[in-house]
């Protein structure tokens, strides 16, 4: 009697063992790729859960993947620095989340004219439930763009009306308080200096850094310029921070100097602003969809004799 008990028990363990799962059987998942399979789909749209492709801080999502599903294990890529699609392994995990291209995703909707992913931040396999994982990015397949929508790519990337609305508001308050920290927005065309004098020359310098995790996003979220003087007043190197407002003033922000010496350096760093720079260049202020508006710039300023 106990082998018999002992068997059943065996066998019903062997049946569990047998028994589909999403993990090794694509059918059993939520989406299925195969009916896609070889559509070629264009991220048109890349926003923030409210709907907005920008944030407070200036920062913008930008649509710019293309996606080629092969099979429910294999999807193309689009690579912006090779100029073409590489394939990925399509790594599924659990209950529509999947991670190819180095990234991982949560799919929302899929179908023969479109295709909605969420971006997800994964630390120590454990998914980040905060803003950095309510990113949604909207795909349409090649076809129903030419054929349906009859727009390019191009058209369909740009900004939306409500994008505008949110920049609009948001300058008018940092050019309203151009010192107010709170109000701070940089501008996703930086500021930019055009020299009128041979005695100064200016380098926008690139703080993009993938070992640091640092995107392109940096070069215009944090915009840092070398200005080289010669000859000056004399020989100095400051680093600081600086406000050019809405009309291209330039305003000392931010630099390190004890308490006991803090205002005479200012009016120092001020003079160096006010002396070389604003009256050798022309200062183009930061903008973001049309709009000039008061930001944040870093300055490394060196002068020589």
């Amino acid at each position: 009697m106990r082998i018999l008990i002992l068997s059943f028990f065996v066998l019903i363990l062997l049946a569990g063992c047998n028994r589909s799962h999403p993990k090794n059987n694509p059918e059993d998942r939520i989406f299925q790729f195969e009916p896609v399979k070889g559509i070629k789909y264009f991220e048109v749209r890349r926003a923030f859960a409210n709907g907005l492709s920008f944030d407070t801080l200036g920062f913008q999502q930008e649509p710019e993947w293309a996606v080629r599903f092969l099979s429910d294990t294999t999807v193309q890529a689009y690579s912006p620095s090779m100029d073409k699609m590489i394939d990925f392994e399509l790594i599924f995990s659990h209950e529509g989340v999947y991670n190819f291209a180095r990234e991982w995703f949560r799919v929302k909707e899929v179908n023969k004219d479109s295709l909605v992913l969420q971006r997800l931040e994964v630390n120590a396999k454990k998914i980040a439930h905060d803003v950095r994982s309510e990113v949604y990015m909207t795909f349409y397949a090649e076809k129903y763009i030419q054929d349906s929508l009859k727009a390019t790519v191009e058209e369909l990337r740009k900004p939306r009306k409500a994008d505008s609305v949110f920049v609009k508001q948001r300058v008018d308050e940092t050019n309203a308080n151009p010192l107010d920290t709170s109000k701070f927005f940089a501008a996703r065309n930086p500021v930019a200096f055009i020299p009128k004098s041979k005695i100064i020359s200016i380098n926008k310098i690139s703080n993009t850094d993938k070992l640091q995790n640092q995107s392109a996003s940096y070069d215009y979220l944090y915009p840092e310029y070398q200005i080289n003087i010669r000859p000056a007043y004399k020989k100095f190197a400051y680093t600081i921070s600086a406000i050019v407002d809405e009309k291209g003033k330039l305003t000392v922000y931010r630099f390190n100097a004890m308490d006991d010496y803090k205002e005479n350096r200012r009016k120092v760093l001020q003079g160096i602003l006010d002396v070389y720079i604003s009256k050798s260049t022309e200062i183009i202020p930061g903008s973001t969809l049309g709009y000039k508006h008061s930001s944040v710039i870093i300055l490394d300023l060196i002068g020589n004799p």
